[in-house]
């Protein structure tokens, strides 16, 4: 199956790119009096990314007087979970390849095994898809609390107009950014395999079984029942046997005396007139004149 081949490498690509992120941002703050001039500020975060827990020290430009500021947000719950379905999702790709390859006719028997492989499945493919979608939506969150401009403005020098305030380095999201593709891409990974792992259930090889015909197959089977049946009736008498020869003339002669009874019933005679006795004349009585005779009946 594919999900034996590309699950567990896709999985490590999806936790590891999200968990093992470290973000690196630098701020510089140039007082008015130069002397009070901070030239560089360093912020660092990362995984699970709790910003408020994330502090730095900011000059004041009011003499030595500095302030420690925190970061906003905290979007632990959302990395973790997106963490946790990666890595339980390679713990069970790595368990399945062990029963498909050591163990695959304990897997088939009494299709235990196809039915809750299938149903882990669908487990997994609706978890990365609210997982990912969940963690793209987050990232978004995240790269907004940690935008130099947003920074900036909690800093109380950098409110004033006097003083200066830049950024010198940015986090970089590339590897964020590469963990909600691999997200969504094992959503399309599991998602296909179901179809797979459906092939494997008794619901499927009970539907092949005992397929539905349609009315055009069902009218052209009975159309050959009942071509072979008037040509195994139409076969010589040689080729049956001495009791089916038996049986064979009984339904014969039953047909004939049945042909012969409805051709009685559907013909029909003329009625039949008596004209009575015929009259002799000669040649004398002929030239009398005209005669009329009267059938007597």
């Amino acid at each position: 199956m594919c999900m034996v081949i590309f699950a567990p490498i896709f999985a490590i690509c999806a936790f590891a790119t999200c968990g093992g992120y470290y973000g690196h941002l630098q701020v510089k703050v140039d007082c008015a009096d130069w002397r009070q001039s901070n030239l560089s500020i360093n912020i660092d975060f990362g995984y699970p990314f709790r910003l408020q827990q994330v502090h730095f020290r900011a000059p004041l430009c009011e003499g030595k007087k500095a302030e420690v500021l925190f970061l906003d947000g905290d979007f632990s719950s959302t990395a973790q979970f997106f963490v946790t379905v990666g890595v339980f999702a390679f713990l069970y790709s790595l368990l399945a390849t062990v029963v498909y390859v050591f163990y695959q006719n304990k897997y088939l028997r009494n299709n235990r095994g196809p039915l809750v492989d299938f149903v882990v499945t669908v487990i997994f493919s609706l978890m990365w898809l609210v997982s990912s979608c969940c963690w793209a939506k987050t990232l978004s969150d995240i790269k907004t609390a940690t935008n130099p401009t947003q920074v900036l403005l909690l800093i109380s020098a950098c409110r004033a107009q006097e003083n200066k305030c830049t950024a010198t380095q940015e986090p970089l999201w590339s590897r964020l950014n590469t963990s909600v593709v691999f997200g969504f891409v094992n959503v399309v990974l599991w998602g296909g395999n179901i179809w797979f792992v459906f092939k494997e259930t008794g619901w499927y090889k009970t539907g092949q079984r005992y397929p539905t015909r349609s009315a055009s197959m069902k009218r052209s089977s009975e159309m050959r029942q009942r071509l072979y049946s008037e040509s195994s009736f139409d076969q010589p008498e040689e080729s049956f046997g001495p009791s089916r020869q038996n049986s064979f003339n009984h339904s014969k002669a039953e047909i004939q005396r049945q042909a012969s009874f409805n051709q009685s019933q559907v013909s029909f005679s003329l009625p039949q007139t008596y004209l009575g006795k015929p009259s002799v004349y000669d040649r004398e009585t002929a030239s009398q004149g005209p005669m009329i005779f009267v059938n007597e009946m």
